[in-house]
């Protein structure tokens, strides 16, 4: 899989990009990253990549010429026509589309993601409008530009590659994974890794040695190793958890009987 981020501050990502399992996978082969700096497609002595918009306001709006110089540097055709399954071009905005770990999902089966860095006070309409196949934002709220946003969505995605985490099921047992429930049969080598994969909703709570620590010990249920019991705690606990941080997932995901039970009951603790 490769990446190819248009910035004008391709520096930014020399720091996100070497560490852990980014480092890895770029050292390994799995991944390749390459970013591309906007200010080498200008043709003017100050590289200017902005300009003010039209009908007036604050701000800069980033150039369309520099981005389509950029785009045609990659050999990237407009929109029109393209495969996006082999490859596909996203504009990083806080107008975009929310980023999810389903559409991370999407994007990790993709030869080539094209990301392009909005800044200012956004990226010359015709830019999105020509070539760009989704405009993304990572949360509702204003950065100073997508350079964080595409070090996120880049992380995201590339630690759902085959190889690129230690144990490849790290990623389908977590907070909005997309298996709904796992092997409930008992494993002989100890407790299962989740019985239940998160379907949607929030991991549960994790706890290590020492059991006990600043008098607060771990919960009774983790420390029996009665399987079924350690399924029904971390389901509970990804319940409560989800209700409380984040209610609205619970709307778009299908729950078993058993949910609904344990839901009313904490809905009642809650009352």
């Amino acid at each position: 899989m490769r990446f190819d981020i248009i910035t004008i501050f391709p520096d930014f990502f020399a720091g996100p990009f070497d560490f852990g399992i980014l480092k890895r996978a770029h050292t390994t082969g799995l991944v390749q990253i390459a970013t591309h700096d906007l200010r080498s497609f200008t043709h003017d002595r100050h590289r200017t990549v902005d300009d003010r918009p039209f009908g007036g306001g604050e701000g800069m709006v980033l150039k369309a010429q520099p981005i389509y110089e950029a785009m045609k540097s990659l050999n990237l055709s407009p929109k029109i026509g393209r495969d996006k399954k082999k490859e596909t071009v996203i504009l990083l905005s806080a107008q975009g589309q929310p980023f999810t770990q389903s559409l991370a999902q999407e994007l990790s089966v993709t030869e080539r993601v094209v990301i392009l860095c909005g800044r200012y006070e956004g990226v010359d309409e015709r830019v999105n409008e020509l070539f760009c196949d989704r405009e993304i934002s990572i949360g509702d709220y204003v950065l100073s530009g997508g350079e964080l946003a595409a070090a996120v969505i880049v992380d995201a995605v590339v630690r759902l590659l085959p190889g690129a985490l230690g144990n490849p099921d790290s990623s389908r047992f977590e907070s909005f994974g997309a298996e709904e429930v796992a092997d409930r049969s008992d494993s002989a080598d100890g407790p299962p890794r989740s019985t239940y994969g998160a379907g949607g909703l929030l991991d549960y709570p994790h706890y290590t040695r020492p059991a006990d620590f600043m008098g607060v010990s771990i919960p009774e249920a983790l420390s029996g190793g009665n399987h079924e019991a350690i399924r029904r705690w971390r389901r509970r606990m990804a319940l409560k958890k989800t209700l409380e941080n984040r209610p609205d997932l619970l709307e778009k995901i299908e729950i078993t009987e058993e949910d609904r039970e344990i839901l009313a009951e904490l809905r009642g603790y809650e009352e």
